[in-house]
Formats: structure tokens, C-alpha cells, sequence
């Protein structure tokens, strides 16, 4: 598991979730958000301090500069391209667009590895089963509330992080396919 893609992830729930310091809407959505925030930090805290996991942590392959390559981007775009120049609104477009490329650490390190372990290609599916239900979420909105809003820029960094998930998606079943055709 990429800590850097980890640590991206948590950096996303962190600056989307900061309206909770602000703004309630309700109990679930509260508890919801805090879980996000927990556990994503806890991944972190656990593959970065704690034994053993932090031994079993493949720092060599996990080598790509996600602060040059994707923090620093995503707050540029998020300063330029957003709905409405707030602090809030910055930063829950950073979060987007930060959403959208989190994952690539976690594909490299995939990469360069050579191999896909099961557990971990498992991770990466259900990440981009996670990837898939906002885009269906997304198509019902549209179709079922008069009142939606379409916001470009959410769906641009939608598509962006859609097509990684379908890219890793395509090589994995290639390479799987032969593994099942034996069975």
C-alpha cells in the first residue's frame, strides 16, 4: 500500500471536511466525516509509526514526489478554476481535484513492484467502486433533482480520476484473465 497515496487521501478529507468546524447539517453527516477523517488518519499513523507495519512499508518503490507532482498542482488549480473565491470553497475544490490524482502514488508503486498482490488489487478495486457509485450518484442527481447544481469542475476531476481507476482496472483484468481461464 502507497503511504503517499495514504497520506493524499487524508489530506482530501481533511480540507473537505473542514466545514464541520463551522457549519452543521446533521449527526450522520458529522459522524460521517469524523470516520473519514479517523480512519484515513489512522492508515496513515499505522503504515507510517507503528510495528510491524511500518517495517513492512516499501518506501524505495513508494517514490513519487506527491508535494511537487500533486499537492502543489491541485492548490494552484484550486486558486484559479473554483466556484467562488472563499477559503472554504478553495478548499473543497482542492480537495477535489486532489481526490481525483491521489491515486496515482498508489499506481506507480503497483508499477514498479511488477506484481499486484490480492489484497491489494482488491483495495484498488473498491476504490474505484467508490470512484463509481458518485458517478452514478451524479447521473440520478441529474436526472431526479430540479434543483442540482452541475459544478464542471467536480465532474472534470470526476473523469480525470474515473479514467485512472478504468486504466488500472483494464491492465488488471488482462492480467488476471489468464489466471481464471486455468480454473
Amino acid at each position: 500500500i502507497s503511504l503517499k497515496s495514504q497520506e493524499l487521501f487524508f489530506l482530501v478529507f481533511v480540507t473537505r471536511y473542514v466545514d464541520l468546524l463551522f457549519h452543521f447539517v446533521s449527526v450522520y453527516n458529522t459522524l460521517m466525516k469524523l470516520l473519514f477523517l479517523v480512519f484515513s488518519g489512522a492508515i496513515v499513523y499505522v503504515i507510517r509509526f507503528r510495528e510491524p507495519f511500518r517495517n513492512t512499508y516499501d518506501k524505495s518503490h513508494d517514490a513519487f514526489l506527491h508535494v511537487k507532482f500533486a499537492v502543489l498542482p491541485c492548490a494552484l488549480l484550486a486558486l484559479v478554476f473554483n466556484e467562488q473565491f472563499e477559503v472554504m470553497e478553495i478548499l473543497w475544490t482542492f480537495s477535489i481535484y486532489l481526490e481525483a490524482v491521489a491515486i496515482i502514488p498508489q499506481l506507480i508503486l503497483l508499477q514498479r513492484h511488477g506484481e499486484v498482490e490480492n489484497l491489494t488489487g482488491n483495495y484498488v478495486v473498491l476504490l474505484g467502486a467508490y470512484r463509481g457509485c458518485y458517478v452514478l450518484n451524479w447521473i440520478y442527481r441529474a436526472a431526479t433533482e430540479t434543483s442540482y447544481h452541475f459544478i464542471w469542475l467536480m465532474f472534470i476531476a470526476g473523469m480525470v480520476q474515473t479514467a485512472l481507476y478504468v486504466d488500472f482496472f483494464y491492465y488488471y483484468a488482462i492480467r488476471y484473465r489468464p489466471l481464471c481461464n486455468r480454473r
